[in-house]
């Protein structure tokens, strides 16, 4: 079993994490998300995948940088992944209601957030699908986008926890060669 010190810092990670996921859901209920135009729908998303890569890539120096580089890193995904699902969640939930015919009938808050994450789990149950062109390059875009997510992250996030040992290892040697 890990140190009480190790057990701290994965209780302090975990309650970042949910506390993270718990006011962007909170948001994503509670933000006045109105009718919106396509275009500002599409612009939104993009510039909201745009911060989801930089909230990314700041978590890479982070992680480098970190005594527990892998805890970083599942912390890194923990708080990542919810902010790009419930941005995808968000824009069909406006797709839809700027265009009703989108999707084979209404999508509340929770209907967008579950075909999201249908999508996003390949599960795809099929109660729920695109119906205009829009929604469905919306959904490849979204298919798209969720296996780069997986791919990319996990390849870039597993390098900057490397690093992060490899720094830690390099200090030790250091440490150790400078007391002798």
């Amino acid at each position: 079993m890990g140190s009480r010190s190790d057990r701290l810092h994965t209780l302090l990670a975990v309650a970042r994490s949910l506390t993270t996921t718990g006011v962007l859901l909170t948001a994503y209920y509670l933000l006045p998300l109105a009718s919106a135009s396509t275009p500002a729908t599409v612009i939104a998303l993009i510039g909201g995948m745009a911060a989801v890569a930089m909230l990314l890539f700041w978590h890479v120096g982070v992680i480098k940088r970190s005594e527990r580089p892998t805890l970083r890193a599942v912390e890194s995904l923990a708080t990542s992944l919810p902010l790009f699902l419930l941005l995808y969640a968000a824009a069909y939930y406006l797709l839809q209601r700027s265009e009703p015919e989108s999707f084979g009938g209404s999508l509340s808050r929770t209907d967008a957030l579950y075909f999201t994450l249908t999508v996003f789990s390949t599960v795809g149950f099929g109660d729920i699908s695109p119906h205009s062109q829009l929604a469905r390059v919306l959904t490849m875009g979204q298919m798209a986008l969720d296996l780069l997510l997986i791919g990319v992250a996990a390849k870039v996030l597993t390098g900057a926890v490397r690093e992060g040992l490899r720094r830690q290892s390099q200090a030790a040697a250091a440490n150790e060669k400078g007391s002798e």
